[in-house]
């Protein structure tokens, strides 16, 4: 289970290789895609991509282009998958959701048949 900042990151890397097996980005790159409330810095999306590429998201190399930093991004099994991933765990969420407001839903109207019955 991938944390906000990594989940957002890799929301970032995903859209940013467009659907490609890998992709030349930077870290401004990145950057410019991530939310600017949240106050990412190179060295901290640095960090969450080390620990995206252990996960086993995709494989990464570091690099320099004319004195900036880059990053080649080759896709994974788990980085290709991860839009479906995260949109099975929506509808999963979704469904406990409604399976609480059911139950409660029951909950109330047996209460409602038992205080008929016995009030």
């Amino acid at each position: 289970m991938l944390s906000k900042n990594e989940n957002e990151v890799m929301s970032a890397v995903y859209s940013l290789c467009d659907g490609t097996d890998g992709c030349l980005i930077s870290p401004l790159d990145i950057l410019s895609i991530l939310p600017a409330k949240r106050n990412y810095s190179p060295e901290k999306i640095d960090g969450i991509l080390n620990d995206l590429m252990r996960d086993g998201y995709f494989d990464l190399i570091t690099s320099e282009r004319k004195g900036e930093k880059m990053y080649v991004i080759n896709l994974k099994e788990n980085g290709f998958s991860y839009k479906r991933n995260a949109k099975q765990k929506q509808r999963d969420v979704a469904f406990r959701i409604a399976l609480a407001f059911i139950g409660a839903t029951a909950t109330f109207i047996f209460g409602l048949i038992l205080k008929g019955i016995f009030g």
